[in-house]
């Protein structure tokens, strides 16, 4: 069973139905253009559990010198990313790849860019003891904080029910899960043209865009929009030939070391070998799988707030939507295992810039300020 829960409504939760049993916060409809938000049946929404995930989210103590919080990278006055082609961590330490946003990240089936989580339970792992990250040693030490901190063991009794010496790891995982669940963003002029039937909700180059986002452009086929709703997004991981240069030369050697080490260390920690390798980090979603067909491949990202949450691709390697665009056109970069469906557009000069235009309209008014300076 899976519930739905209630969402962000300039930025403060809507609470339906008053007062509910054990604080589970009533479900309701999701923001136009959006589909129900999928929330675990074991991790329920309470109020008291989004506040305390909040907390746990900008908690600084939770890395090696007390300097990085996971909003550190997602920060929330940026729409929950860092506007750098590659995530800085402790000690200005540089990982592999970009910081994805957030927002709206409840509706992926995987977590990561290569999908190597199932969960935003799970995903909230990884950062913590990642060297490059926070830098933690062990997660032993995000329990210490919590339980020698007063105010947490007693926001931790009151979510969980659980003594100081009984929170383990995977409480903090859920309440900071319960609180990215609430980060949802929907109700964009796209949204109020295609699905509320606003006709002057975006501008007419945006309309022709969005036929050629759904033709001519063939975006549609991954970044998805359903009849009632669009998460922009298909779930599946993707070779565009994005960084696909860097492994050329070397690919067959890297693919089997790594096959290798991973069949050698069945609990191998992946997450530290993708974010400090530089080249195993371009093997995409093969380093989950295994699979040669995954390699280069990665997961496709919503559109949504797109405008304002540069750079691009999973190496941040492009730095405006134009130029995204331009990539798009010319038949991304070619290789062995590139997609089918990419090839060359044709798209005329202002059949892109439409194309942009389209895009700057997905996003939300709770970030409409942020849109001068992004999607050029």
């Amino acid at each position: 069973m899976r519930l739905t829960f209630p969402w962000l409504v300039g930025g403060a939760l809507l609470l339906l139905g008053g007062s509910a049993p054990a604080e589970i916060l009533d479900p309701g409809d999701p923001p136009l253009g959006l589909p129900p938000v999928p929330v675990p049946e074991e991790n329920p929404i309470t109020k008291a559990k989004v506040e305390l995930g909040e907390q746990l989210f900008k908690e600084k103590r939770f890395s090696g010198n007390g300097s990085i919080s996971c909003s550190h990278c997602h920060k929330p006055q940026m729409a929950f990313t860092d506007g750098l082609p590659i995530a800085q961590g402790i000690r200005g330490k540089k990982g592999t790849r970009h910081t994805p946003t957030v927002i709206n990240a409840v509706y992926y089936k995987t977590q990561f860019w290569d999908g190597r989580r199932e969960s935003l339970e799970t995903q909230a792992l990884d950062p913590l003891t990642n060297p490059v990250e926070h830098g933690l040693k062990s997660h032993g030490a995000v329990l210490d904080v919590v339980r020698d901190d007063a105010d947490y063991r007693e926001q931790f009794r009151e979510v969980f029910g659980v003594a100081p010496g009984d929170i383990k790891i995977g409480h903090v995982t859920k309440a900071i899960a319960a609180f990215e669940r609430t980060q949802v963003s929907g109700n964009s002029p796209f949204d109020r043209y295609l699905f509320g039937g606003e006709q002057d909700a975006i501008s007419e180059s945006a309309k022709r865009g969005l036929k050629i986002f759904r033709n001519k452009g063939r975006c549609v086929d991954c970044h998805t929009i359903e009849q009632n709703y669009a998460t922009f997004t298909d779930n599946e991981f993707h070779n565009l030939g994005v960084g696909f240069d860097r492994i050329r030369d070397e690919l067959f050697t890297l693919v089997d070391s790594f096959r290798r080490m991973k069949q050698q260390d069945k609990k191998g920690d992946i997450d530290n070998k993708v974010l400090t390798d530089k080249k195993v980090t371009e093997l995409g979603r093969f380093a989950v799988t295994l699979d040669p067909q995954d390699v280069g491949r990665f997961k496709t990202p919503t559109l949504r707030n797109v405008a304002v949450t540069p750079p691009y691709m999973h190496d941040g390697s492009e730095e405006t939507l134009m130029e995204v665009v331009k990539f798009y056109n010319r038949g991304g970069n070619q290789n062995p295992l590139l997609d089918g469906g990419i090839k060359q557009l044709d798209l005329t000069e202002q059949e892109q810039l439409d194309l942009v235009n389209f895009m700057k309209t997905l996003t939300s008014p709770r970030f409409s300020h942020l849109a001068k300076d992004g999607g050029k």
